[in-house]
């Protein structure tokens, strides 16, 4: 391996978080990362400062990618939910995905709400609120100035604040709440899937067109509590559910015993009780899923 390679290979997690990061797939991550590394290749002379040049090579890559991205998904066949990243309950033990670091500043929750913003703003937000960039160097990426990066990056960061949970807890609070919600809805128990959940809880779920899932979200304690319910007295028995982290935070993986369907389960936690679920089960999405 040549130097150059060796030195890509050392980037690469960091290049691979932060086109994950902007475009919520591993897939088109990995992509983005690939087409980086060969205009590297087919790069004349000597790069001062390969990691800079990397990132904005990566950031208007991805910042293209996504463009193109948000048409198909508005075509996606019921709510599109980001790729998750599954690791161990303990922290350890990652799946292959460990080659983007599982932590959560890139949440499933956050991700999601990332959705809502132009490519532009997703962009201005991930470069510098998540990986620390600054403004000149955003502005290389978006294509701005850095003060119009930097209103980019505040009009990002207002929305990002108010979809945030005010008290989302410590991290032993939220696996509490969790685990709570884990043992209710396996025994199919309305009431106390009533009081882990917040009144105005929102469930998701993205099959993809693939698998089955609910086209539409399903938003209250009584509606989402009821259709756990339903699910538990038809799945329960016939599938494995485990504690996992899913982007760094306390989730589940549910697995059919039968069909080997894997589906993963990410959580928002707000004064601990649980105010999203988001479903993956587009095997599109899960494929890479090391079971924990």
């Amino acid at each position: 391996m040549s130097v150059l390679a060796e030195r890509f290979e050392a980037l690469r997690p960091r290049l691979l978080r932060l086109a994950y990061s902007q475009l919520g797939s591993l897939v088109e991550a990995e992509d983005v990362v690939q087409e980086a590394w060969l205009r590297l290749e087919r790069t004349a002379g000597v790069i001062e400062d390969l990691e800079a040049w990397l990132v904005t090579v990566v950031g208007r890559l991805a910042l293209d990618a996504l463009g193109s991205a948000r048409i198909r998904r508005e075509r996606y066949v019921g709510p599109w939910l980001p790729d998750p990243l599954v690791a161990a309950a303990t922290g350890a033990g990652a799946d292959p995905a460990d080659r983007v670091t599982l932590d959560e500043t890139v949440s499933h929750a956050l991700l999601f709400v990332l959705e809502r913003l132009t490519p532009a703003e997703r962009t201005a937000f991930i470069l510098h609120d998540v990986f620390g960039y600054a403004f000149e160097e955003v502005g290389e990426v978006v294509g701005r100035t850095p003060a119009a990066a930097r209103q980019l990056a505040a009009r990002a960061r207002r929305h990002v604040v108010e979809q945030r949970p005010r008290q989302s807890g410590s991290r032993e609070e939220q696996r509490r709440a969790v685990e709570a919600f884990a043992a209710a809805a396996a025994g199919g128990d309305l009431d106390a899937l009533l009081a882990v959940l917040d009144p105005d809880v929102v469930m998701r779920s993205d099959g993809g067109g693939r698998v089955q899932a609910a086209r539409k979200p399903l938003v209250g304690a009584g509606r989402v509590s009821r259709a756990l319910v339903a699910l538990a007295r038809k799945f329960a028995a016939a599938a494995d559910m485990r504690p996992a982290d899913v982007n760094g935070l306390p989730g589940l993986v549910a697995v059919d015993r039968a069909s080997g369907q894997v589906s993963v389960v990410a959580f928002t936690v707000d004064a601990g009780r649980i105010t999203t679920i988001h479903i993956q089960r587009n095997p599109d999405k899960v494929g890479h899923v090391v079971l924990p």
